[in-house]
């Protein structure tokens, strides 16, 4: 039998839902803050279908930053193209082929932008 992990606090009355790692509520929680990436400077923005039946996405790489302000980026461009998208590996991803809109609107924000791939 299997012993169960550390474990923690999961819920408390007085605060609400408990970060099981790091074991402070929720909305103020450390242990998933990670740094921006380190990379050399460029956002690329490249179209890939592998392992996704056909379904061709518009892959975001290199953006310098992290967390919530990744996600809050990924929501501007998803609302932007019209379409759905996920954060995954510090990296966008947004349904369908959508590199014509994306480029100026990610040169509008100051960083040196890329197409890579065909």
């Amino acid at each position: 039998m299997k012993k169960r992990g550390t474990g923690g606090l999961v819920f408390s009355t007085e605060q609400g839902r408990m970060c099981p790692d790091c074991r402070n509520p929720v909305d103020q929680c450390t242990c998933s803050e990670q740094p921006a990436p380190a990379g050399d400077g460029i956002v690329r923005v490249s179209r890939e279908s592998k392992g996704r039946k056909g379904k061709g996405v518009t892959l975001v790489t290199g953006v310098p930053l992290s967390g919530a302000e990744l996600k809050a980026l990924a929501k501007v461009l998803k609302a932007k193209c019209g379409t759905g998208g996920t954060v995954k590996d510090n990296t966008i991803e947004i349904q369908g082929d959508q590199r014509d809109i994306l480029v100026p609107i990610l040169q509008e924000k100051g960083w040196t932008v890329k197409r890579s791939g065909g």
